[in-house]
């Protein structure tokens, strides 16, 4: 680390930190699939701990609410002889993986899963496809689909909305509904859920800009806030989340882009700390994570700083369980960066550490 990202470390290093080292999994772009990782949160080191799973090109991966099982998405062209991609479950076993179930996805690049907050459903989003399905879940094991829709609509963008592409699955903090963004379409498509039948049914849509992309959909804990990623325009809509019937209402978008930046850009993902007091976004290209504070009761979002991603595309990133540092996935460089935050500001180090990785797409920790 540099001076300041050490004197940020030191100013944050937790006293109450479990010496112990604790799993993490990572999902793997590689033929691999997922693999194992150690870490420590008192030195922020990672070591590699071998292959947990081999299901190869995984894009995400999942924890069941009882954190029991793991759920991944593979995104690829064919599985079972069949033209999908695929979703699979395993058993988390002292810190190692055990496969329980596998199954054909709607369509093609399968890159996203989601697990209801009963632990009855899966939802599977297709981004080559342009699909989604949902699968009943036993005991960790995985249905064949029970519902899937193939979406149609493009968008103005020629080169990335020729057609649909299902990028994201989530669920409302009540569990009532069920969202699927559609980057193509420009759209999030808003379903009943049915928890326990795994059926969807249609409820609306949530219309983004013309061209925007939304990617991703995150609730504040607030229970009112949701932020959408959009990753065409690297903005973020911050909505209204309407209990009564799911709708999502635009309160107010969010630049991610420096003023005067041209070139290549592609916005991704979001981070919520615990508390909700910070909100943080990735944008790829130029590869950085813009800290915020956010309000609390209103989900309003103030900039603190962008900051270097550590690598080449984070596709994802997380806060390590003390939330004391943050854990980035450098797809096209290969690193897990790893980053000090102040827990008391929200403030990210301006420069970490990285460990090699074999084409990070998801870290979960155990």
């Amino acid at each position: 680390m540099s001076a300041s990202a050490a004197t940020l470390a030191a100013a944050a290093s937790p006293s109450h930190a479990e010496p112990h080292r604790q799993r993490v999994f990572i999902g793997s772009g590689g033929a691999d699939g997922i693999l194992a990782f150690d870490w420590n949160p008192e030195t922020a080191e990672l070591g590699p701990a071998g292959v947990a799973a081999n299901l190869s090109t995984v894009d995400w991966i999942t924890f069941s609410p009882d954190r029991k099982y793991i759920y991944a998405a593979a995104e690829l062209d064919s599985f079972n002889g069949k033209p999908t991609g695929a979703v699979a479950s395993f058993a988390v076993e002292n810190g190692k993986l055990r496969q329980l179930s596998a199954q054909n996805s709607a369509a093609k690049g399968t890159c996203h899963v989601a697990v209801d907050r009963t632990g009855q459903t899966l939802l599977s989003a297709d981004y080559g496809g342009g699909s989604a399905a949902s699968f009943r879940i036993e005991a960790g094991k995985l249905s064949a689909a029970v519902w899937t829709e193939h979406y149609t609509v493009g968008g103005p963008n020629k080169d990335r909305q020729e057609s649909a592409h299902a990028h994201f699955c989530s669920f409302s903090p009540d569990n009532h509904f069920a969202y699927i963004n559609d980057l193509g379409g420009d759209m999030i498509h808003i379903y009943k859920l049915a928890a326990a039948t795994a059926e969807l049914t249609a409820a609306g849509a949530y219309h983004a800009r013309p061209g925007a992309g939304p990617r991703t959909l995150h609730f504040h804990p607030n229970g009112h806030t949701a932020y959408a990623v959009n990753e065409l325009d690297s903005t973020v809509d911050v909505l209204a989340w309407t209990k009564s019937n799911g709708q999502l209402t635009l309160v107010t978008r969010i630049e991610l882009l420096r003023p005067g930046y041209k070139g290549e850009t592609r916005a991704c993902d979001t981070v919520i700390t615990r508390n909700g007091r910070n909100v943080y976004f990735a944008n790829r290209e130029d590869d950085f994570i813009y800290s915020f504070t956010a309000d609390v009761k209103t989900g309003a979002l103030t900039p603190i700083a962008r900051t270097s991603s550590g690598g080449k595309i984070p596709r994802n990133f997380t806060l390590d369980p003390t939330e004391h540092w943050m854990l980035v996935a450098n797809q096209d460089s290969n690193l897990l960066s790893v980053f000090a935050r102040n827990v008391d500001t929200g403030a990210l180090a301006n420069e970490g550490k990285s460990v090699a990785c074999k084409t990070p797409m998801c870290i979960l920790f155990a």
